[in-house]
């Protein structure tokens, strides 16, 4: 891979749709693509999901698939990175690589716990460093991550 392959966005199942707008938005900025899988919690004709991405929905690579299965069966190279609060890894002790898919959970569970223990070694958290917070915006997570793979990658250096 290049280090002009474009990282992927996967969303299983989200429920907010200007969660999924802000991410839509994000990954029209960064090239990214944008896979949504399963039962969205919204239309993709959502006036929110619409607002939420502005004007640049006709920009997003924007790929629709009923479950991950299926996607990681079309991308058998590919390497997927699964979020989660419990996961043992932080985001910045992961080495990215250009084309990674970035995988994240529906708002109100997060990814299946069978799929974490599953992928434990490819499992990711972001440090929150309040007891008092549970988790963070799913779009701002999104974002932290892809930026870091994106740094890491070289991609920021302009």
């Amino acid at each position: 891979m290049t280090a002009n392959t474009p990282f992927h966005i996967v969303l299983i199942e989200p429920e907010i749709p200007p969660n999924t707008g802000n991410i839509g938005r994000l990954c029209a900025a960064t090239g990214t693509h944008l896979h949504l899988v399963g039962k969205l919690g919204f239309s993709l004709d959502d006036r929110y999901l619409k607002r939420a991405g502005l004007d640049y929905w006709p920009e997003v690579k924007l790929h629709r698939w009923e479950s991950l299965v299926q996607l990681q069966a079309e991308y058998p190279a590919g390497r997927f990175w699964f979020t989660s609060k419990k996961a043992a890894h932080t985001h910045v002790s992961a080495c990215f690589t250009p084309g990674d898919f970035l995988v994240f959970g529906k708002e109100s569970l997060g990814l299946p716990k069978e799929l974490l223990d599953a992928n434990q070694e490819n499992s990711l958290r972001i440090p929150i460093f309040s007891s008092a917070v549970r988790s963070l915006n799913l779009a701002n997570s999104a974002a932290i991550i892809l930026y870091e793979a994106l740094r890491q990658t070289g991609r920021l250096k302009s």
